[in-house]
């Protein structure tokens, strides 16, 4: 089994175990060992579950204006871990690949490996959201339709997607490509570098 299918196999349990309840906020039951890439993935795949159903939620029109704030924060507070989540993805990467010697003609990607898996992870949500649609019973044959469609484009994505993370770390494995990861930079979360937090002291 190649990583990317070991990637979805898990992603696509995650996203079942959350349907379960489908609550956002179900407590998380990570079945796999907290020092295994397995943990990591399935957390990821978690997190990305709930801030789906968050963004959902978040564009009801009616929502009342002190829960939409507080549900702002905790999407900020999701986009966070994430990001937090995918350098300890890309930690993993370095780990496993740190006695490669690149060759001298090895190039660098365009992104991590563990970015990719990021794309890799929400692209699994979008298929599963996406069949939901072409299941509906209460929508119109031609929404249907347009969704299946949808859906084909998705899983040839998916398909696309999961060959080139395959490739991407066969070529670092073998030297081809080396890894340069930049740590997150992010300004506004920072009280150091945001005007209207530093602003107020």
């Amino acid at each position: 089994m190649s990583f990317t299918e070991h990637c979805n196999e898990i992603f696509n349990q995650a996203i079942r175990d959350y349907h379960i309840t489908d609550n956002v906020d179900t407590p998380i039951n990570n079945p796999y060992d907290r020092d295994s890439i397995e943990n990591r993935l399935y957390l990821k795949c978690w997190i990305d579950t709930v801030q789906w159903h968050f963004e959902d939620l978040i564009r009801d029109p009616h929502i009342n204006p002190e829960e939409g704030m507080s549900l702002k924060h905790r999407i900020d507070r999701s986009n966070q871990d994430r990001t937090d989540l995918v350098e300890q993805i890309d930690s993993y990467f370095r780990q496993l690949y740190s006695d490669v010697t690149p060759l001298p003609e090895a190039t660098i990607n365009t992104e991590s490996p563990a970015w990719a898996v990021d794309r890799l992870s929400i692209l699994a949500l979008k298929i599963y959201h996406m069949k939901e649609q072409t299941e509906r019973t209460d929508a119109s044959a031609e929404h249907v339709e347009k969704c299946k469609s949808k859906l084909n484009i998705l899983l040839e994505q998916q398909k696309d997607l999961s060959l080139a993370i395959d490739q991407l770390l066969d070529d670092i494995e073998h030297g081809r490509k080396y890894m340069k990861v930049y740590r997150q930079m992010k300004m506004y979360n920072d009280p150091a570098t945001n005007p209207i937090l530093y602003n107020k002291k």
